[in-house]
């Protein structure tokens, strides 16, 4: 990220003591539990020296941190400065009334879809605190109160921030005061290439689009151009930074690209066909274009439920085959209700863009250490 932080006219610093690279962001997520603990759980005290040797090298106000590092709550909270918890992603502390992050569930309607969601959000809160001699170590390593619960931090924080759309996500009982919904973040990051359009035809168009994440999807995006490869479209295929383009074979339909800007492409699509991550998804549902989602990784499966509840695509599993692949996209390029559904859905998303709170939550957090510091 160093290019984009320093192209944005911001200081880069990286971690010292917490993990960088693929020790940070691992592509193999089998194990939920392993994942955390080797990303989550045993670097939280790294997390939180470091973000606490930061505050103490310059005046600061406030803290804006990505969710997964609850270490860094405790460095702020031991050097005495507000955080935020950023979430591009449904809410990882369980919400009432909510299906829980990598649970896969729809919202509930009956009785005892309400029961297994609320086992759902258990087992979350039990998967968690399965880590916190971890964190209740990191806690007297900094000075600051043990913990119940891990989940405890979202609780400790000034402000949880849901870069989702509220219109997105389902409907929680009510919500925690310092939680605010911010809608997704969807700037175009600086390694995309130029768009020149490549159709030949008229016929239908779809981009096929893997996860910019290093999740073993080689395999899957293959499938999926050969899937198209049986249909009468044109499509387009981005392979994406973690993704050799070079080891991808396309049939005459279809064109393989490194990288393209999605907005410029989806514009000019029928069908987007994704892992469904939280840019992709959000990208297509603004640009009114319904999408067949077949999620890797467990929050990308949060983002597919959600598609299909609101009737703006449809959902597979990634083991399915090229066959099921190519139908479902004909379904979804044929039947227009799919793309009414992403328009109606991607104007409310848009109109959550356009008021985004981001920024003033984080002025407002600032001022208020700015109060408390002059008293």
């Amino acid at each position: 990220m160093r290019d984009e932080v320093l192209a944005a006219d911001f200081d880069f610093v990286t971690w010292r003591r917490a993990p960088t690279g693929r020790a940070a962001d691992p592509a193999d997520f089998s194990s939920l539990r392993d994942a955390f603990r080797r990303t989550v759980a045993d670097p939280a005290n790294d997390y939180a020296a470091d973000i606490k040797d930061e505050i103490s090298k310059a005046a600061t106000d406030a803290v804006l941190s990505i969710d997964l590092l609850l270490g860094a709550v405790l460095g702020a909270e031991a050097a005495g400065v507000p955080i935020a918890l950023l979430s591009p992603h449904v809410s990882l502390r369980p919400l009432a009334g909510v299906p829980p992050a990598a649970s896969g569930l729809a919202a509930p309607k009956t009785a005892q879809q309400r029961a297994d969601v609320d086992d759902a959000a258990q087992e979350m809160m039990a998967l968690f605190d399965s880590f916190l001699p971890s964190f209740n170590a990191a806690c007297a390593r900094m000075g600051v109160p043990s913990l119940s619960h891990v989940l405890d931090l979202f609780d400790r924080a000034a402000r949880v921030l849901l870069a989702i759309s509220r219109a997105f996500d389902f409907q929680a009982d009510w919500l925690p005061a310092n939680l605010r919904y911010v809608g997704p973040l969807l700037d175009q990051p600086s390694w995309c290439g130029p768009w020149r359009a490549p159709w030949s035809t008229n016929r239908p168009r779809v981009l096929i689009t893997g996860s910019t994440g290093a999740q073993g999807q080689g395999e899957l995006v293959q499938k999926i151009i050969h899937a198209m490869g049986q249909l009468d479209v044109e499509a387009v295929a981005t392979a994406g930074p973690n993704l050799d383009v070079n080891s991808l074979e396309a049939p005459d339909n279809v064109h393989l690209l490194r990288s393209a800007p999605h907005d410029a492409v989806m514009q000019e699509v029928s069908l987007v066909i994704s892992q469904g991550g939280h840019g992709t998804v959000n990208r297509a549902l603004v640009n009114g274009v319904p999408l067949l989602v077949l999620p890797m990784g467990r929050d990308q499966g949060d983002n597919a439920i959600r598609v299909e509840t609101n009737g703006a695509g449809l959902r597979l599993p990634p083991t399915a085959s090229a066959e099921e692949i190519a139908s479902a996209a004909a379904r979804l390029i044929l039947e227009p209700d799919f793309r009414l559904a992403a328009r109606r859905l991607g104007d409310a998303i848009a109109a959550d863009i356009r008021s985004s709170g981001l920024v003033g939550e984080m002025e407002a957090i600032a001022a208020m250490q700015k109060r408390h510091r002059a008293a």
